[in-house]
């Protein structure tokens, strides 16, 4: 008998590579993250919006439409999620890039493909699983 998986923080990840989008949604599902998926700056500021208790974006740097850049300046000019923690995973991020992430105080850069192992030890850093209680009779 599997023991249940503790439901933890939700998550919102923003990917216009839609495969591996639901490749690491199902990944961090597994770990026990509730995550909402977005393909667009449109749809991530949307899952904002409808879901409040949301407690990290993990977003690419480079998409079509509207850039990973142009998200976190977003959240950082709204007062209700100014302070929100995101993740920036790019196959393409220079040094232009990195020291807007610095200034926009990201949390974390993860080249892609995403080395899954790193990026849970940051969650568990940022989001420690609860000590489960054993009572004894």
């Amino acid at each position: 008998m599997n023991a249940p998986v503790l439901s933890r923080q939700q998550l919102l990840l923003v990917d216009d590579e839609e495969e591996a989008l639901l490749e690491l949604a199902e990944w961090l599902e597994g770990e026990g993250f509730i995550c909402f998926t977005a393909t667009s700056v449109k749809l991530a500021l949307q899952h904002l919006t409808l879901h409040p208790d949301i407690a990290l974006v993990i977003t690419d740097l480079r998409m079509p439409e509207e850039s990973g850049m142009s998200l976190i300046k977003r959240l950082r000019e709204h007062t209700s999620r100014q302070h929100l923690p995101v993740i920036v995973m790019s196959g393409h991020a220079g040094m232009e890039d990195v020291s807007d992430m610095l200034r926009l105080q990201v949390l974390d850069l993860f080249r892609k493909p995403i080395y899954h192992v790193r990026l849970l030890e940051t969650l568990n850093n940022l989001f420690p699983l609860p000590r489960l209680q054993l009572v004894y009779p």
